[in-house]
């Protein structure tokens, strides 16, 4: 017979909402189906015969049918005793659900003799107004249902390299009509646009086969984790033929009115932008292109290939827009092994805080998750918050997060060091992580503000006015828990500047922070070719690394582009293991001792503790003269030869 978990996972939300509420059972998420059926099948107060006697005989037939139970018979007792496993039920058939917290056989029949139910009809009839009234409708109401799309071909599967090409193309569309740094705003909108539609849709036609009636399926906000209102369907979008710039606008106003999550995230896109896209005839040629093109693939998650497919393309777009963009891609994108290669240091694990104090487009938070389910784990059990203060930035980084399938993300807006958003109670929150690609050398980055910080970062010193690196780096040394470690990419020059920034580093040096100092290949970032470094800072250091720094001279490694250079897995992972061993290797890799740095007068330069200079071939001085010698003796044997030679031909020498 089928368990008492699996029967309540086939319940719909709407179903499984009543059950809570009559038994006056809580949980975080009222859209999240999993937490519903945990809450039910975790608490003693439920009973699932109950449950089942509230529905309709239809439905409960619907029920047997997916447990490939016998579904004859018009005795709502019957049915109820079959998914139950009740003595009363009518002859026996088995289950193909045999595992798990089975429905208990309740002691006294849950059907008694006259095949009528034990529960007392108050309490069902009480529990079945909570469920949704039985409609024979197959689809939504005239007004509510959605033109029909053009899917892929069945079996015709979403490939990542199909889709990222795809996409890739949707900006040839826009090349020559506006400027490329404005490509991503609209490309990322639109292809945001119809993922919640295509999603949607795919939401809707799922509960109607589940059983809800269809009219509550496409109208009942509270059925779908993001509501999209009729004029923000796909369908109605594509159906515009003029004015579409001001069809999107209204079409985003109304889905960020619908889901409170998406406040902000569409409302900075203008798709009728005179400035960007010229005149109300070229807006409707170019959107209305545009629009056709997104109408090409649909968006569903049956046609993904890959469960996290559209969140990879997604990043793809990123790491081509940021390249596109040349100097400015480097104010939203870390190229994404850098990335990487700041994770496996920073190796965070299940139900650890994690926080990007300079959030970007969100790819370090997204690695963090990735990391996670490369070890085996489940990404939702990280809590991951972020700040960005770049609002276009921003709005990409909350899309970013809802298509990696990350909504509980928490990611502000505003700036981290004037504005800190990450607060609880008038204190910043704390991390086990922190992880963050700050601006280098930030001029203006808020002296102005530093010397009266409420919340005691810059205890170690205020930076100078044009260099906001280690205004960062004291943030997130800050936010750390008592075992929290930071992994931070910095420019060179924070390893070696003197005056306030010289106070700051051995400050944090004689509290013994560092862990390790890393120094990256040239070239690898967009908007700089300067070499960057890597430092990790750790609260909670183990015994055998007190007192110590290492330091890794991963300069060399990388592999050059024509332009740009990039690291390979074999260079993050040569870093990684070093790391993570804290082990010694010969003109790469050294542990300092602080006392080393103290006399170094607290410099961490690279190339002051790792040397990687060629050592000079020894020469024996007597055997070079000999050698030396020896050619003189043939230099004048031949001189000799060729005398005569001139002689005999009458030349004198």
């Amino acid at each position: 017979m089928p368990t008492k978990r699996a029967v309540l996972a086939e319940f719909t939300r709407r179903e499984l909402r009543a059950g809570l509420d009559f038994y006056e059972l809580r949980v975080g998420d009222r859209r999240v189906k999993a937490q519903l059926v945990d809450a039910l099948a975790g608490s003693r107060k439920t009973r699932v015969e109950e449950m089942l006697q509230a529905l309709s005989r239809d439905r409960l037939k619907a029920l047997c049918r997916a447990f490939d139970l016998d579904d004859s018979g018009r005795k709502k007792a019957d049915l109820v005793a079959r998914l139950t496993g009740s003595t009363a039920a009518s002859p026996a058939v088995v289950s193909k659900s045999a595992e798990g917290d089975r429905l208990p056989a309740a002691s006294s029949p849950v059907v008694n003799t006259s095949a009528q139910s034990a529960v007392p009809r108050s309490r069902a009839k009480t529990l079945a107004r909570g469920y949704p009234l039985t409609s024979d409708a197959d689809g939504p109401p005239a007004a509510s249902r959605p033109r029909a799309e053009t899917p892929d071909p069945p079996g015709d599967m979403l490939s990542i390299a199909r889709l990222e090409q795809y996409l890739w193309s949707a900006a040839d569309i826009l090349r020559g009509s506006i400027d490329s740094s404005d490509y991503k705003t609209y490309i990322f909108g639109l292809l945001f646009l119809k993922r919640l539609s295509d999603r949607f849709e795919e939401e809707a036609e799922k509960l109607i086969a589940e059983g809800l009636p269809a009219p509550v399926a496409w109208t009942d906000p509270d059925e779908h984790q993001f509501f999209v209102p009729e004029r923000a369907r796909w369908g109605a979008i594509r159906g515009q033929a003029t004015n579409i710039g001001e069809t999107l606008n209204k079409a985003c106003a109304a889905l960020e009115e619908q889901n409170g999550a998406l406040e902000g995230v569409l409302a900075g896109i203008d798709y009728n932008d005179e400035r960007k896209l010229g005149d109300a005839r070229n807006r409707d040629t170019v959107l209305a292109r545009l629009v056709q093109h997104f109408s090409q693939v649909s968006l569903r998650n049956d046609r993904m290939a890959e469960p996290d497919l559209l969140g990879r393309a997604y990043e793809y777009l990123i790491e081509q827009f940021a390249d596109d963009a040349g100097k400015k891609g480097g104010e939203f994108y870390t190229p994404r092994m850098v990335v990487r290669l700041i994770v496996e240091l920073l190796a965070p694990a299940e139900r650890m805080r994690i926080c990007d104090p300079t959030a970007g487009s969100g790819g370090m938070l997204i690695e963090c998750a990735h990391h996670i389910e490369r070890q085996g784990g489940n990404p939702r059990n990280l809590t991951l918050h972020g700040q960005e203060k770049n609002l276009g930035t921003w709005a990409i980084c909350k899309m970013n997060m809802l298509l990696h399938g990350l909504p509980d993300a928490r990611i502000e807006k505003g700036d981290t060091i004037r504005d800190p958003k990450l607060v609880e109670e008038g204190e910043l929150l704390r991390y086990d992580r922190v992880i963050a690609n700050p601006p280098f050398s930030l001029d203006e980055w808020g002296r102005d503000v530093a010397g009266n910080d409420g919340y005691g970062r810059f205890r170690f010193g205020v930076p100078p006015k044009t260099r906001g690196d280690l205004a960062f780096v004291q943030h997130m040394v800050t936010v750390l828990n008592a075992a929290g470690r930071l992994g931070v990419v910095m420019p060179h020059g924070v390893l070696f500047r003197g005056a306030a920034e010289g106070k700051i580093r051995q400050g944090l040096l004689q509290e013994d922070l560092f862990e390790a100092v890393i120094g990256l290949a040239p070239n690898l970032f967009y908007g700089t070719g300067i070499p960057a470094s890597i430092l990790v800072l750790n609260r909670d250091k183990p015994a055998a690394r007190r007192g110590k720094v290492l330091f890794i001279d991963a300069s060399g490694e990388f592999e050059e582009g024509s332009n740009q250079n990039r690291l390979r897995d074999r260079d993050v992972e040569h870093v990684s293991r070093t790391f993570h061993a804290f082990a010694e290797e010969e003109k790469y890799a050294r542990v300092v001792p602080l006392a080393e740095i103290e006399r170094n007068d607290w410099n961490l330069n690279i190339s002051r503790y790792v040397d990687t200079s060629e050592e000079e071939e020894r020469i024996d001085v007597a055997e070079a003269v000999r050698k030396l010698r020896a050619l003189e003796r043939e230099r004048a044997a031949a001189e000799a030869t060729m005398n005569r030679y001139l002689a005999e031909l009458g030349y004198d020498a």
